[in-house]
């Protein structure tokens, strides 16, 4: 049985909008920090306000938590997934605007979660943005890949997955993967006022736009 460990995720307010700062390490996808996450994602849909989910040191998020998984057996696994969908699923309709400030690496299923805001800031100087899955032998899931066509072009979502490159800053951007980079200070700055930009919107319509928007993504992850 792998221990639950309680994961480290600080909610903070500022200017109108909900900070998320995932603080566990490389924040990689086990149950134990998926069920926080989504336990997190969703107090925050409640309370309405716009949300800016970012990482803390080197990462954003570097995917699935293979150890934890391997150690899980097939509940575990199916589990993990099931409720990372769940996330996947929140933040496509999420009742504000999101914006993934990627202070760092995201890798796979984290570069995913990345996808699944409303807009990306990254980094400029530091962390790659990657699809690492065509190296490890692994096809995306028919859930991930329909986060991924609902955010990105088809010609650059085959280069990114075809090559399993990592991108900095510049090259994410140039590709489509983010919308914009930032310095290390200014990211979360950026990405607060992007989101506090739009806090005079009403959320109930933002996300009856987005469940509208994404109908398709939001159908595929509920299939589990």
């Amino acid at each position: 049985m792998v221990p639950i460990v309680e994961p480290a995720i600080d909610v903070t307010t500022a200017g109108g909008v909900t900070l998320v700062t995932m603080r566990s390490g490389e924040n990689t996808f086990g149950l134990p920090f998926v069920t926080v996450l989504e336990r997190t994602l969703r107090t925050a849909a409640d309370e309405g306000r716009p949300l800016v989910l970012t990482g803390s040191g080197k990462f954003f998020s570097n995917g699935l938590d293979l150890e934890w998984l391997a150690g899980a057996g097939p509940d575990g696994g199916r589990d993990t997934m099931a409720a990372l969908h769940r996330v996947l699923a929140l933040l496509l309709a999420f009742p504000g605007a999101t914006v993934a400030a990627v202070n760092g690496h995201a890798f796979g299923a984290g570069a995913i979660l990345a996808a699944a805001a409303d807009m990306r800031i990254m980094r400029r100087d530091r962390g790659y943005f990657c699809f690492p899955e065509v190296d490890l032998g692994l096809a995306m899931s028919e859930q991930f890949d329909a986060v991924l066509q609902a955010k990105y072009s088809r010609p650059a979502l085959l280069t990114g997955l075809l090559t399993g490159e990592r991108y900095g800053g510049e090259a994410a951007m140039a590709l489509g993967f983010v919308d914009d980079v930032a310095a290390d200070e200014e990211l979360v700055p950026a990405a607060l006022a992007r989101a506090g930009a739009l806090a005079g919107k009403d959320g109930a319509t933002v996300g009856a736009i987005k469940r509208s928007l994404y109908r398709e993504p939001l159908a595929t992850l509920g299939k589990d």
